[in-house]
């Protein structure tokens, strides 16, 4: 998809010449691949130089085009203090490279100018993300599980869940199960038990994860949420609890934090 028109490249501080930038990056890739052809590099060698090239300035954001040939997934947007026009423009950049497009933490009525442009832009308003897919279909991998001790916790649960898909992975949910009532939880011992990675997200003291990881031999990857009381700290006590963990095999990712939990998971589940 193109970028912003030139009349608004001056008002956004859009400063970069696509011309210039587009030659130099042609250059680059002849330079890396003239030294294969000659045997002067590996193959090996040059996907590793590949991997640091491109990235596109946008004056408010370097959009890092190559993130996708690094870490296997394209830059996600972090929406929350951005524009709409900001992340109008860098989901145009990454949508071009023919990549799926995450913006996470927006709302419903940025979500309304974003589809004015992007038609085919979904909202998850549980998850409070837009998704933007790639061309083409792609097979789920099954294998990722997300837990949510409460039905407050849902918010950060589905962003988990989203992310996950979104990268690939086939996503379960088990949602409402805290250790207020245990038995909930184990009615659904068997997909806890043929996860392959599982995502734990839980506030007030937070012992769900540790709860889940005593029982399986997969990582678990505990989410503490800001939901809870006075002295839950906003999430710092459940993130305390979840880090002094007698349970082996569980990570723990910052309060409300189900995207990078999410991420993980699906990187787990893709190397399994």
């Amino acid at each position: 998809m193109p970028g912003p028109p030139v009349k608004d490249r001056k008002r956004l501080g859009i400063f970069y010449n696509r011309r210039a930038e587009d030659k130099v990056r042609i250059v680059d890739l002849k330079r890396v691949l003239e030294r294969v052809r000659r045997g002067a590099i590996s193959p090996d060698a040059a996907l590793k130089r590949l991997r640091t090239l491109p990235y596109e300035d946008l004056g408010f954001a370097k959009v890092d085009n190559h993130r996708a040939l690094r870490r296997g997934f394209p830059e996600v947007i972090f929406g929350e203090g951005k524009t709409v026009t900001q992340i109008s423009a860098i989901m145009g950049r990454v949508a071009a490279k023919r990549q799926p497009v995450l913006v996470t933490r927006v709302g419903p009525e940025v979500y309304r100018k974003i589809k004015a442009r992007y038609r085919k832009a979904r909202y998850h308003a549980a998850a409070r993300a837009i998704v933007l897919d790639a061309p083409g279909d792609r097979s789920p991998k099954p294998g990722v599980l997300v837990v949510a001790a409460g039905t407050s916790d849902l918010p950060v649960a589905e962003e988990a869940a989203i992310t996950a898909e979104l990268m690939g992975s086939g996503v379960e949910r088990v949602y409402d199960v805290g250790v207020a009532g245990l038995h909930r939880l184990l009615d659904h011992r068997d997909k806890i038990l043929k996860a392959r990675a599982i995502v734990v997200v839980a506030g007030m003291e937070g012992a769900l994860p540790s709860v889940v990881a005593g029982l399986v031999d997969v990582p678990v990857i505990g989410v503490p949420t800001s939901v809870g009381y006075g002295t839950g700290l906003k999430g710092v006590a459940a993130l305390m609890g979840m880090l002094n963990s007698c349970a082996s095999g569980l990570l723990v990712v910052n309060i409300d934090n189900g995207f990078g939990a999410g991420y993980a998971a699906a990187i787990i589940n893709g190397r399994v």
